[in-house]
């Protein structure tokens, strides 16, 4: 009894979406004069126009992704010291990416060009000291980097008192130097 039900409550229904349709149709003439149809065109064109301001992006260059490139990078990089002392030279060219990302993200404008390509010219130094095997030359080229940049190892220092970060976002979660002040 419910199956023969819904069966004709289907049947009902797409006889009904076949059946052809009562009302009359509108007509597709326009119904607006030039100076409307000039306003809309102006109005959908200012727009257009204004669409590609939106998603232009600067590149995040901040004091705070400089900072951040410091720290993470800068700390990667001071982490090296023993295994440039020792002439570890496969950690150091291990972590050639942290000379690399360190080099972009502290000197990311035009106006640090010169800064940034002195140490560009450091790095190449101590990769060029790394393949002719010259470990005098790895530490002197590394040293004067070091130095020349302003890198210390920010992370491995424990949290001297107070909150160091806010989330779990923050460069400095999971590291020595992340404390959250609880109460």
């Amino acid at each position: 009894m419910k199956f023969s039900a819904v069966f004709c409550a289907l049947l009902a229904t797409s006889a009904a979406a076949f059946a052809p349709a009562t009302s009359s149709r509108t007509s597709t003439e326009l119904n607006m004069d030039r100076r409307v149809a000039f306003g809309q065109i102006a109005t959908a064109g200012a727009v257009l126009a204004g669409i590609p301001a939106i998603a232009s992006a600067d590149g995040a260059v901040s004091t705070a992704s400089k900072t951040k490139a410091k720290v993470v990078y800068g700390s990667r990089i001071a982490a090296l010291k023993k295994a440039v002392d020792s002439g570890d030279f496969a950690s150091i060219v291990d972590e050639k990416n942290a000379f690399i990302l360190f080099n972009s993200g502290v000197y990311p404008t035009a106006k640090e060009k010169a800064a940034k390509k002195a140490a560009i010219d450091d790095v190449n130094a101590i990769f060029s000291g790394i393949r002719k095997g010259d470990k005098g030359a790895v530490k002197t080229a590394y040293d004067k980097y070091v130095k020349a940049n302003d890198i210390s190892d920010v992370l491995s220092k424990a949290a001297a008192g107070g909150q160091s970060y806010s989330s779990d976002y923050s460069y400095l979660t999971k590291t020595n130097a992340a404390a959250v002040y609880v109460r």
